[in-house]
This record gives structure tokens, C-alpha cells and sequence, in this order.
């Protein structure tokens, strides 16, 4: 039996989908609009029906402050550009999880999280909205998790910078599946 490939839109979108780390155009991030893409990425797999998420939203008026208080955690020389650095995307969502009682728990919460940040950013491509998952030092430095009121139970999992952008990044090949594919053999 030959297998027709046809790629339906959803695997064209997950093609197409980029992360836009610059480039951000001046539209405006709302609110409203992370909230509807958050509303239909929730429905990722999530084991036991956790839901271990949670969001921090920062939309233009309160970028500036966000990006000074987090650069304020890292050395002097370093402030400066982390302050700019904050400031380039248009938005950002902050995505907090609640760590498992175990390891077993902690993987299936994680996994669940990524999926879910996967199913954001397809959304948000959809809109033409770019996101890029951003999982640098800060997120990692329990003064951060003070600043973000981060529970004991919790840990940052990244922060999504958001854009609307004009230029989309050039596609970058992946590595075929049959290099990393192999079939369980007994023996």
C-alpha cells in the first residue's frame, strides 16, 4: 500500500511557523489577543489533567519598567543591554509552571507546557504574530523569581517575546527523520 502524501493545513502551518526573535513592526500586542491564543493553546495534552501553567502578561505600558527591574539582576556591565533586550519585542509573556511532587510528575508537567507553548505559537502564527520561546539566565535567578512572585512550587519556563513583524525568516531545513529513525529489533 502507497502512502498519499497530501499535507493537509495544519502540517503547512507547522512548516511554515518561524521564531521571530527581531523585526518587530509597531502593532501593538494586546492583551485580548494573548488571552484568545492562550484560551485555544490550553488544550494541549496535559497528564492528569494538571494544567501546570500559568502567565504573566507585559504589554507596552508595562515593558519599560519589567525590563529595567529584570536587568536589574544581572551585573552592572550587563544591565544596559538586557534592558534593551527586553525592550525589543512588543510583548512578552512570562509562562510559570508548577513543578511535579516527583520526577515522573516534573517530566509530564514540563511536557505538557511545551506543548502547549507550541500550540501558542501556531496560533499566534496564524495572525501573523511572532513568537519566539526565549529561555535565557534570567529566567533561572531566584531574584527574577521574586520580582514575579514565583512560588516555591513554581519555576519560569520561559519568556515568549511577541511581535507582529513584516519579514518573515528564511525556512531552515530539518534533519530527515530517517537519519535519527531506527525499528526496535529483538536480538
Amino acid at each position: 500500500m502507497q502512502v498519499v502524501k497530501q499535507q493537509t493545513e495544519l502540517a503547512k502551518l507547522i512548516r511554515a511557523r518561524r521564531s521571530i526573535k527581531k523585526g518587530y513592526n509597531n502593532k501593538m500586542v494586546t492583551e485580548e489577543t494573548v488571552t484568545e491564543l492562550l484560551e485555544g493553546a490550553i488544550w494541549a495534552p496535559t497528564h492528569g489533567m494538571r494544567q501546570p501553567w500559568r502567565f504573566i502578561f507585559v504589554g507596552e505600558n508595562q515593558k519599560q519598567d519589567f525590563a529595567k527591574k529584570i536587568a536589574s539582576t544581572y551585573p552592572e556591565e550587563r544591565q544596559a543591554n538586557r534592558e534593551d533586550y527586553l525592550n525589543e519585542p512588543n510583548a512578552i509573556l512570562v509562562v510559570i509552571m508548577e513543578e511535579g511532587e516527583n520526577q515522573k510528575k516534573q517530566d509530564e508537567n514540563f511536557g505538557a507546557t511545551a506543548c502547549m507553548i507550541q500550540n501558542f505559537q501556531l496560533l499566534a502564527w496564524e495572525q501573523q504574530l511572532g513568537v519566539v520561546w526565549k529561555t535565557n539566565p534570567h529566567i533561572y535567578d531566584p531574584n527574577v523569581e521574586k520580582i514575579l512572585d514565583v512560588q516555591e512550587n513554581e519555576r519560569i519556563i520561559g519568556f515568549l517575546h511577541m511581535g507582529f513583524f513584516d519579514e518573515q525568516p528564511e525556512k531552515k531545513d530539518r534533519i530527515p527523520v530517517a537519519d535519527k529513525f531506527t525499528t526496535f529489533q529483538v536480538g
